[in-house]
């Protein structure tokens, strides 16, 4: 067969060899109007005309890429990814998949060792590491110390792993952040590899993959499901993205950073609606954004619901290249072959793009992004009025002034001004402190006495204040500058309030290498902002418990306490499940709140705080000018850091170097732990999938709002004894104390399962209870999900859940779809999907189903007691095909309407017969 059907494959001389490579610039010659694709879908054209093979890359998918229009299609499209990012919690799933799927290729007599990574795979454990000390000089060691109690066996089996799987490296636990280290070190712009040239593109399991955008690489989440198809060298398949151009002009005015960049970027293409496409950044104000930059709005794409949003190779990437100690002949091989192969960002004018959306970033201010969504964008100027007209409506309460004077200085100052005598006082022991009541005038104050200060407790109050995520904490330019916050807050004698849980949590060592060069990290410290890890921590919702007084307050009065964090996500009860209100800034800002204490202050106008001779400081007394941020940088920013750091990456502490792991291609899986089990999928597989066959007489297991997100159906934090995942533990002998968390035990399906819709704060409408509860419906007895599950199933009762718009949205969580499977729902039916989880959806043998336009549950007349019957499914079966679906109430009346089946290609659907990819790709495998 002909490997080059388009004739295109052409030799590129480098300085001491020629390599092949595919030319776009030869299509051009032939007549394709390659000069005015996008660059991202000039490098998706690349990828199929090199990865032709005839059967999963054919001609009419290059030709459906070559005919690409603004428009797009609803034809398929293939993509080979060069490589695979993982992290620790959607990684251990995934190798436990892999290391089950040897099991039963082993079982069925065949050669285990055939299950391998086709393409290297980088793992990197950064999402176990928990806040539980904070603010001293050990918080960092102790934690680690944690985190290695809590993980050990999750540990030894990714130790074991790393040595069993051909091109699979896992990066030890106290390194630094998945997509971080990924920009600073994977990333190569472009590879050669086996006598060819190409771009570098990869997968990753964590939403947050297209932070690689930002230096050229096209890269995007997916679920755990999908990366591991893509490493047994299946092709993704997807519909031909529309691409959205994103043009930017001017450059951030004196004041405002990245990070308000980013969260108005999120706030305006969440209005334009870019769901499922692809965004592409161009323009001349590109050419004022650094990487660190660019790196921080592709990493936020999946919070805009775009695929990508993709920053083309020019002079600033290579210029990032030198800075991070990439080779010179790295950087000339990527100079070379993208200007040689029309991939360099130039003639911009030509592109045609679907839509254009302009942004002048000149005009951006100041900015915060919540309570609840990171795309809901609050001037900081209008803060203050935002969180009064929050408080109300979200939590019914009228605000309640503070005295200024009393909110700003020292509480011992002021102790015996509170009046009154308590009332109240709640039994907590005194090591920890005391919280009692003060009522003067029908109003209640909390004061909180911990020996060495006593303070107030109210709503508004800063209860965690976190330097995490890698969104940020990449980007050198507000780190420098959040520790310039803390260096001038001390010289105006002025602190963070003793209330708040500080943190400071990089997403690699070259961060504390250069603000120790800057003799910044003892202001910091000063502050309290401690290193705690290098991991995602509060970001993914291991933030670690509150001081137990304030804990305690906060549940027994309700208080609507917040957070301010540098991350990317801030969903209700992700951060922490007592702090009901999340906002997203910058460091800079982190520091000035938790020097403020509280959100109900207007920063702009009103003091900050005042020193120890009460006089008022303000925010711009502590806020660095950019020419102070620039002139650090120039001094401390080196390649020498990148080099240290990196070129001892995979080498690890004493404790993962001391590992021990088991020998051997297939793993021995352990009956009683309760971290690593073989997951049930695969065990006896049929060698032949069975027929698709219809749902009847389903009933509804949930029945959900609008934004419903993968953290609402697979909570990655903690969880208590009561819960279903809890009972479970207790009853396999794990005492409360050592539950650790959801994400930790992804390796378990029992812990999922039992986990799957349990977050808190979910609100399904069959329940009178906000939570993981429902109705067991042909009793009407309310239960957790899991238990009316297991009834369900005892029945053989098929289940479905009613949804509307954007369901799934988030973060790229596997288990959202696996626990989905376990619990016995068959279909989804809601008014619109995320692109990940509608994916992950079909990957575990769930149908996706969409109402059709303008249908809603509501406008049909369902409220979720009615039986479901879906046909059209059996038969005849095409992707978005309409299919029909009949809801009967208990009166006997049926409600008749059709739904699109989103099975979205033909390869789609033979994953949906087969009950899911893996089990497709098993079956390949055997065939074979």
């Amino acid at each position: 067969m002909d490997k080059d059907p388009f004739k295109v494959r052409k030799k590129l001389a480098l300085l001491d060899k020629e390599v092949g490579y595919y030319s776009l610039s030869v299509l051009e010659e032939q007549g394709y109007e390659i000069s005015k694709l996008p660059f991202s879908i000039r490098i998706l054209l690349e990828n199929a005309l090199r990865n032709y093979d005839g059967f999963t890359v054919t001609e009419e998918n290059i030709e459906t890429l070559l005919n690409w229009r603004p428009e797009a299609s609803e034809k398929d499209i293939p993509f080979k990814p060069a490589r695979v990012l993982m992290q620790d919690f959607t990684g251990v799933p995934a190798v436990v998949d892999l290391a089950a799927l040897r099991a039963e290729v082993a079982r069925k007599g065949k050669d285990p060792d055939t299950i391998n990574p086709l393409v290297p795979v980088d793992l990197v454990i950064d999402h176990s590491v928990q806040v539980d000390y904070f603010g001293t000089d050990y918080s960092y060691g102790r934690n680690m110390d944690e985190e290695f109690k809590r993980n050990i066996e999750r540990y030894q089996f990714l130790k074991w792993a790393q040595r069993s799987f051909d091109n699979f490296r896992v990066v030890p636990p106290g390194m630094g952040i998945c997509h971080q280290i990924n920009l600073e070190y994977f990333s190569k712009g472009v590879i050669e590899r086996d006598g060819e040239v190409f771009p570098d593109t990869l997968v990753g399991t964590d939403s947050h993959t297209p932070m690689v955008n930002g230096i050229g690489v096209v890269a995007w989440g997916v679920g755990g499901i999908e990366a591991e198809a893509a490493i047994l060298g299946q092709p993704l398949y997807f519909i031909m993205p529309e691409v959205v151009g994103l043009k930017l002009t001017g450059k951030l005015p004196l004041g405002s950073t990245a990070t308000d960049l980013v969260l108005t970027i999120a706030n305006l293409l969440r209005k334009q609606g870019v769901v499922g496409k692809f965004v592409e950044v161009f323009g001349p104000g590109c050419s004022h954004l650094s990487v660190p930059d660019r790196a921080t709005i592709g990493n936020m794409s999946p919070e805009f619901g775009c695929t990508i949003t993709y920053f083309p190779i020019d002079d600033k990437t290579l210029e990032y290249m030198h800075l991070s100690n990439r080779s010179k002949e790295q950087i000339d091989l990527v100079e070379t072959y993208c200007k040689t192969n029309m991939l360099w960002r130039e003639n911009e004018e030509k592109i045609q793009y679907t839509t254009v959306v302009e942004l002048d970033v000149s005009t951006i201010e100041p900015t915060v992004a919540g309570p609840k969504r990171p795309q809901d964008k609050i001037l900081l100027r209008e803060f203050k009025p935002k969180f009064v007209e929050l408080l109300k409506e979200s939590f019914g309460r009228d605000y309640i002034e503070q005295n200024k004077r009393e909110s700003m200085l020292s509480i011992l100052e002021f102790i015996d001004e509170g009046g009154g005598q308590p009332t109240h006082k709640l039994p907590i022991p005194a090591h920890v402190g005391t919280v009692e009541t003060i009522e003067k005038d029908g109003l209640k104050t909390i004061w909180i006495d911990r020996g060495v200060d006593k303070f107030k407790l109210s709503d508004g109050a800063v209860a965690i204040a976190a330097i995490t995520s890698c969104t940020n904490t990449s980007n050198p330019f507000v780190m420098i500058g959040a520790g310039l916050v803390a260096r001038k807050a001390r010289e105006h004698g002025i602190d963070v309030k003793p209330w708040v849980k500080t943190s400071l949590a990089p997403g690699s060592k070259v961060v504390t290498d250069y603000l120790e060069k800057a003799d910044l990290m003892k202001d910091l410290e000063a502050l309290k902002f401690h290193l705690v890890g290098y991991g995602c921590t509060s970001c993914i919702g291991n933030s670690g418990p509150l001081p137990p007084a304030i804990a305690q307050a906060v549940d027994e009065y309700e208080l609507v306490v917040t957070s301010v964090l540098s991350g990317n996500r801030n969903f209700e009860a992700r951060v922490h499940p007592q702090v009901k209100m999340n906002f997203l800034m910058s460091p800079m800002l982190v520091v000035a709140y938790a020097i403020a204490g509280r959100v109900d202050i207007d920063l702009i106008n009103d003091p900050i705080s005042y020193d120890r001779n009460l006089q008022p400081v303000y925010l711009k007394d502590i806020w660095p000018t950019d020419d102070e941020i620039n002139e650090i940088l120039g001094s401390v920013l080196s390649p020498k850091d990148f080099k240290k750091n990196y070129d001892k990456i995979f080498e690890g502490d004493e404790i993962w170097r001391d590992l021990q792991v088991p020998e051997g291609k297939l793993y021995h899986w352990d009956e009683n732990s309760t971290y690593i089990k073989e997951i049930p999928f695969f065990r006896d597989i049929p060698t032949v999938a069975s027929d698709l066959g219809n749902i009847e007489n389903a009933r509804v297991l949930l029945v959900l709002g609008d934004s419903i997100t993968t953290d609402h159906i697979s909570p990655a934090g903690s969880f208590n004894e009561h819960s279903s995942a809890g009972k479970y533990l207790i009853e396999q002998g794990v005492k409360k104390e050592n539950f650790n968390s959801y994400g930790s035990r992804r390796g378990n399906d029992e812990v999922m399962v039992r986990g799957t819709f349990a977050n808190v704060r979910i609100k399904n409408k069959l329940a009178d209870k906000e939570g993981g509860y429902t109705r067991f419906l042909p009793t009407g007895e309310e239960m957790s999900v899991y238990e009316a599950s297991v009834k369900y199933m005892q029945e053989n009762t098929p289940l479905v859940i009613l949804a509307g718009k954007e369901y799934g949205s988030g973060s790229s969580r596997d288990w959202a779809a696996k626990g989905t499977f376990l619990l016995g729902i068959k279909c989804v039916l809601a008014e619109s999907y995320e692109r990940i989880h509608r994916s992950n959806l079909v990957g575990l043998g769930v149908l996706p189903l969409q109402y059709k336009e303008g249908d809603t549950a509501e406008k049909l007349g369902i409220n979720g007691n009615e039986i479901f019957t879906i046909t059209g499914i059996s038969e005849d079966i095409k992707p978005l095909k309409e299919v029909q679906v009949i809801a009967e109430n208990d009166k006997g009346e049926k409600i008749e309407f059709e739904a699109i089946a989103r099975l979205d290609s033909l390869i789609e659907i033979e994953y949906y017969r087969n009950g899911g990819i893996l089990q497709y790709v098993l079956r390949q495998f055997l065939e074979k």
